[in-house]
């Protein structure tokens, strides 16, 4: 979403005082909804012709509550990550990255793809400035694996949905591994198989950037239209993964997950790592699906693994990312992810 200036945003809209207390008083709802999801879940699942405690029971409980409690969380980490947005722009990113060409440009890189929050489709465009404005491509490789692997969104949906320990693990090793694939990446020399259009870019060099005039209300109103504008896009693959949980938790059985994604067996991890790539989902998506495996008893690693291949090895992003670099330079960044994402899990399955 581009920012508007602050002209335009008084231009339109309710005063000052009704959006501040709006906001308060949405929060407030929010906060007393999110407290009651157990209930309602059991109110809800009461009405179908099933037991409780029967497999579909168990399914319909799962979805009934995890959709509402899913959505809270995405509506307020979006709204605040896009009030933070506000200070944070990707020209302001692009700025930060330019010229960064020592070995604190990596870690940098990793560091602003967790603070900001794209997925990995709307992270390629974001790349391509990048590269075009002469930051190494080692460093965008850093930003363009930690953005959607470990950006806010994700990362507040995991905190609140699966604990603050796993979401903390999560965090370590997606920045980690953003930031050492980069690194290994821009030792390789790999400008020569950037698509050629791309190396021909040159956007000139980056200056600095005039700061935003912007009141906090406006920066509110920049908040509710980030909601508007990803909300609205995800909610759909919010839906299908809460529904690919709910079947998990209701009807596949203990024994057979603890086979397939346990930790005894060494195949589980590169197995879920594959499994991760074809599908089409985000964060928001797939993390009630990781809910639903670990509450089964899957591996933490092997977990942990499928996660970051749905969301860091997507075939879509593959697809749009061939538009950019040649096939030479998505085979070694494929390679280089999935060893750090096979690395994750086994020593995760090892060590817990």
């Amino acid at each position: 979403m581009t920012i508007e200036t602050h002209e335009t945003l008084q231009k339109h809209g309710a005063p000052d005082w009704v959006w501040g207390a709006g906001i308060a008083v949405l929060a407030g709802l929010g906060w007393l909804a999110y407290g009651q999801l157990i209930p309602f879940a059991n109110w809800v699942t009461a009405w179908f012709p099933v037991p409780r405690d029967s497999h579909s029971g168990e399914a319909i409980a799962f979805f009934v509550y995890d959709v509402p409690k899913v959505l809270l969380l995405l509506t307020g980490i979006v709204f605040v990550t896009g009030v933070l947005r506000s200070w944070f722009s990707p020209e302001k990113t692009r700025a930060i990255l330019a010229g960064k060409r020592q070995i604190v440009g990596y870690p940098l890189a990793a560091m602003l793809g967790v603070l900001t929050p794209f997925c990995s489709c709307s992270s390629v465009p974001l790349f391509i400035g990048f590269v075009s404005a002469g930051v190494p491509l080692g460093v965008t490789f850093s930003f363009l694996i930690a953005g959607p692997m470990v950006g806010p969104v994700g990362l507040g949906l995991l905190y609140g949905l699966v604990g603050w320990e796993i979401a903390t693990i999560y965090l370590v090793f997606g920045f980690s591994i953003a930031t050492l694939a980069g690194y290994v990446m821009g030792k390789m020399g790999l400008e020569r198989h950037l698509q050629d259009w791309v190396r021909e870019l040159n956007t000139g060099p980056v200056g600095n950037l005039p700061e935003e005039t912007l009141s906090f209300v406006d920066r509110l109103k920049i908040g509710t239209g980030q909601v508007r504008e990803i909300v609205g896009k995800v909610w759909i693959w919010v839906l299908i993964g809460i529904g690919i949980g709910a079947l998990i938790h209701g009807y596949v059985p203990e024994a057979v997950m603890l086979k397939i994604m346990g930790g005894e067996a060494w195949w589980s991890v590169p197995a879920a790592v594959v499994a991760g790539v074809p599908m089409y989902t985000n964060a928001a998506g797939v993390i009630p699906i990781v809910e639903a495996l670990l509450g089964k008893g899957a591996a933490l690693g092997t977990t942990l693994a499928f996660m970051m291949s749905v969301i860091a090895l997507s075939l879509p992003e593959m697809i749009i990312l061939k538009q950019v670099l040649k096939l030479r330079l998505i085979a070694i960044f494929l390679a280089v992810v999935s060893a750090g994402i096979l690395a994750t899990g086994y020593l995760f399955n090892a060590i817990l």
